[in-house]
C-alpha cells in the first residue's frame, strides 16, 4: 500500500520542512509514502471562493484514481484518536488498498464534489490551523499510527 499526502498550496516552508521530511522518512519504514503539493490555481485572487474550490476540485478529481481511498482533512470531519487512525490504516492494508490519499484542501476547503468523493472526512481539531502546520501534524500522526500498529514505543514514550 502507498500513502500519499496531498496539499494545495505552496511548497513546505523552511520552518516546517525539516519536521515533515523527518516524519515522512519514518513512515517510509512501514509504507511507500510521498507528498504531492498541488500548485495554487492561477489567478486565484480573482475567483470567488466557490469558483476557486471548484477549480481545485477539478484538479484533484483528475489526479484521483477510482480505487484510491481518500481521507479528507476538514474541520467539520470526525474527530478520531491516534488508535482509531491506526485502525483505519490497517483496514485499508487488509483490504489491499493500492493507495490511501490524505488531502489537505485549499484555503477555503474543498468543493462539494470532493467532499462527496471522500471515503472518510477527518478533523484534527475544531481549531483551524495554518496549512503548513497541518502538514506536520498529519505526518506525525500517520507515523504515530504506524508505530501503534507495530506495537512500538513511540506512542507512549
Amino acid at each position: 500500500m502507498k500513502i500519499q499526502f496531498w496539499s494545495i498550496g505552496k511548497p513546505h516552508e523552511k520552518y516546517i520542512k525539516e519536521g515533515v521530511e523527518d516524519f515522512t522518512n519514518r513512515i517510509s519504514r512501514y509504507y511507500k509514502v510521498e507528498w504531492i503539493i498541488i500548485p495554487p490555481i492561477k489567478n486565484a485572487a480573482t475567483l470567488s471562493e466557490t469558483d476557486l474550490k471548484k477549480q481545485e476540485g477539478e484538479t484533484i478529481i483528475e489526479w484521483l484514481k477510482d480505487d484510491d481511498y481518500l481521507i479528507l482533512l476538514d474541520e467539520r470531519g470526525k474527530n478520531i484518536s491516534s488508535e482509531e487512525l491506526s485502525t483505519i490504516i490497517q483496514q485499508r492494508a487488509n483490504e489491499s488498498a493500492k493507495k490511501v490519499v490524505f488531502l489537505i484542501g485549499g484555503a477555503f476547503g474543498v468543493s462539494d464534489k470532493i467532499a462527496k468523493r471522500a471515503n472518510f472526512t477527518w478533523s484534527l481539531s475544531k481549531l483551524v490551523f495554518p496549512h503548513m502546520l497541518v502538514r506536520l501534524i498529519l505526518a506525525e500522526q500517520v507515523y504515530r499510527a504506524c508505530t501503534i500498529l507495530r506495537n512500538e514505543k513511540y506512542h507512549h514514550q
